[in-house]
Formats: structure tokens, sequence, C-alpha cells
């Protein structure tokens, strides 16, 4: 259905650039014209190039104060493709995934990173595009004791490491109804708690209300031992109130795992959202796709008038971090499983609210009123007209 990539990354385009050149389109790109990338480690270059994975690791200063002393934290993103058919025995796709996850998360580990997150439900293949309900549903677990989670706190316990798991819930206190979820565990391994995705989209081939709605969880905000983190799940990515809610309740670093297909509206605004949020916000933002073509047995339909097919992608990588003075990194590969790595320091957070007054001058009252006539049933909007 869709033709192979023929660019991986951004950087492509740029190799042939002049020198000078090049400086003044990376402050335009990026917000900073020298990439600050960090060495890697030699052992995680080789497990990277022995499981067929791509590691990049950057840094961000912030300025240097005499009162506090620096927080400086390494956050770690995965994007990865799937790792068995879609035609295997979901024990199977499941523990396949889990080995492919393993190596990197062990790489993680030999640079450090303290806070890691996955792509939106990193365990199995997005099959909201098939309407079809088994044997998907057998993915759904319980948040506490599922097999993802479990596998995941063995980790973060003996790599003292935070870990956002986005699984998809099995409810089974509630009817065992299913809702699409991140899990926060803490570096002891046990859990600090869990979000449930805010925003569902019904466009197309993301028909995901046909397994799960709206989540019940406000917009919750995990202290750990690293920073203050929170977790807008894929198509609230496009909500600015989103964003804004995790910012109000004291977010230093927002993850938003996705999964995403290339040439979509999403792909033009990738770079976009992300990046905006953090800057509106005074926080760090991680957006997080996975890659591949995902094929599936049976063929389904778009609501597009195109014939059916058979699968869903290529999804396109690209994960990123942006920084709230504007700053990003260089997107990772849209084909490629891979690691992302990024030194920040959290005082940035505090010190884009001294610098830029976003959050003094946000007027909540005046917005707190105008959504409650907007909830109303006889809401008219605030249109003058010449009479």
């Amino acid at each position: 259905m869709s033709a192979p990539f023929s660019l991986k990354t951004l950087e492509d385009c740029l190799k042939n650039v002049p020198a000078d050149d090049l400086k003044d389109l990376k402050t335009h790109i990026y917000g900073r014209s020298n990439d600050n990338e960090l060495p890697v480690s030699t052992k995680a270059q080789k497990i990277a190039k022995d499981n067929t994975f791509v590691i990049k690791s950057y840094k961000f200063e912030a300025i240097k104060e005499d009162l506090r002393k620096p927080r400086v934290v390494r956050i770690g993103a995965i994007q990865t493709s799937l790792a068995a058919p879609t035609t295997e025995p979901i024990g199977v796709q499941r523990q396949k995934i889990f080995d492919k996850v393993a190596k990197i998360i062990e790489a993680a580990a030999l640079e450090n990173v303290n806070i890691l997150c996955l792509q939106e439900l990193w365990y199995l293949p997005y099959v909201f595009c098939t309407r079809e309900k088994y044997p998907w549903c057998e993915f759904a677990e319980n948040p506490e004791s599922g097999a993802a989670v479990t596998f995941l706190s063995t980790f973060a316990r003996k790599y003292n490491m935070v870990i956002v798991s986005p699984i998809l819930e099995r409810d089974e206190d509630q009817g065992d109804i299913v809702w699409n979820t991140a899990v926060v565990i803490s570096h002891t391994g046990k859990i600090i708690g869990k979000h449930r995705k805010n925003h569902i989209p019904r466009v197309g081939d993301f028909n995901e209300s046909t397994y799960y709605f709206e989540g019940n969880t406000g917009h919750p905000v995990f202290e750990t031992k690293y920073g203050r983190l929170a977790i807008n799940i894929c198509y609230g990515r496009h909500h600015p109130q989103n964003w804004m809610m995790f910012g109000l309740n004291g977010a230093e670093i927002v993850f938003n795992p996705s999964a995403e297909i290339g040439g979509s509206l999403s792909d033009r605004m990738w770079f976009i959202e992300g990046r905006a949020a953090a800057v509106a916000n005074s926080f760090f933002t991680i957006t997080i796709n996975r890659v591949g073509t995902e094929v599936f047995a049976n063929e389904f339909t778009s609501a597009d008038g195109k014939k059916a097919h058979n699968d869903m992608g290529p999804f396109y990588g690209s994960a990123y971090l942006a920084t709230p003075e504007g700053m990003r990194t260089p997107g990772m590969p849209r084909d490629s499983d891979g690691l992302l790595i990024s030194e920040v320091d959290l005082n940035e957070c505090r010190q884009s609210r001294d610098l830029h007054t976003f959050r003094m001058c946000q007027r909540l009252p005046i917005y707190a009123e105008g959504f409650t006539r907007a909830t109303k049933l006889d809401f008219k909007p605030q249109i003058i007209r010449e009479i």
C-alpha cells in the first residue's frame, strides 16, 4: 500500500549544505546552531549495532544559578517496529518485542538514562484499524500485575530508572473494560500510578472508540526521584488545553507516546506541536512514534473511498525532545528502531517562566469563564457584527 521511505531523517537533506549556511539553517530548524551531541559509550554502540537500532544523545544546558544546584536528568525515548508478524500467537508477538526492548533498555542503562518512556501501546501492533476484537483484546492487561508492567518493573529496579509503560489496560474492577493507559513505574520497581488517554480519535484507520473511550483520570502529574512528569497520550497532542492542564498541575517533563503514519496531517505537524507546547507551558516535551509497516491477515477499509488493504503504516518514528526555550533535538530516523537520549537541566522550566512570564500573563479566570459558557447547550459565540 505504501511506498518505502526515500528520506530517513531531515538531516539527510542537510549533508551537502555549506558549513556557514548550515549553522544558520540549524538555528532556524532546531533553535540552536550546534546539536551539542554527546558521545555514546562503546558498549552501548555495540549493543545498538548487534541489535540493529540507532542511539542518539544530546545535551541542553540551563542558566547557572547561585542558589539552586543544577537538576540534570537524562531522559530516554524508545521507538520500535514490531518484532514478529501479526499472525503469530499473541504470546509470541509479545515476548519477541520484550526481547527487542530489553536490549534497548540495557543500552539506556549504560548511558545513565534516569527516565525512560516507550511508544504508545509498545508491545502490540496498532490493531484498531482492523476493528476486530479478537485476538487483539488478549493484549489488554492489568496495570499493576500485567506482563508488560512486570517486565519493565524489573529493569526499573535493576537500573534505578523511572519507566513509563503505555499499555492496553484491562480494568478488572469495572467489568473488564479496556483503556489506553500509561503506567508510571518508580525507580524502585513499584507502580506510582497511571493515566488514561484523554482524547480518542475517530478518523479513518484510527477508529479507537471501537475498543475504548476517553479516559477518566484527569491530568495527573507524577512526582518521581528525578522530576515531575506527565503523559499526554497520542491524540491529546492536538489539544492545547490538554498540554496546559499538565503544566498547571506542575509537570516539568511531558511525554507524548504516539502511533502516527507517514503522509498524514500528524506528519506535517509532528515537529510543531510538541515544540509549541514546550514553549507555551515551560516544560520539556518528548514526542515518540513507532516505526515500520504493520500488516494484518484480513483486509480493512479506511472510510476514504479507497480499496480495502492489509497494512497500517508506514509509521514514521522521528522521536524528539523540545525544551521550554524552543530548542529541539534532531528527529530520530523515520524507518529505524532507536533510542533518543537527552540530558537536560530541569531548572530551565522555572527560568523560562521568569524570562517570558507566560504563566503570569495566562489570564486563567477569563478562560475559565469562556470555557464554562462554551459547555452550555445554549452557548453563542462572542461575535460582534456591524449593525
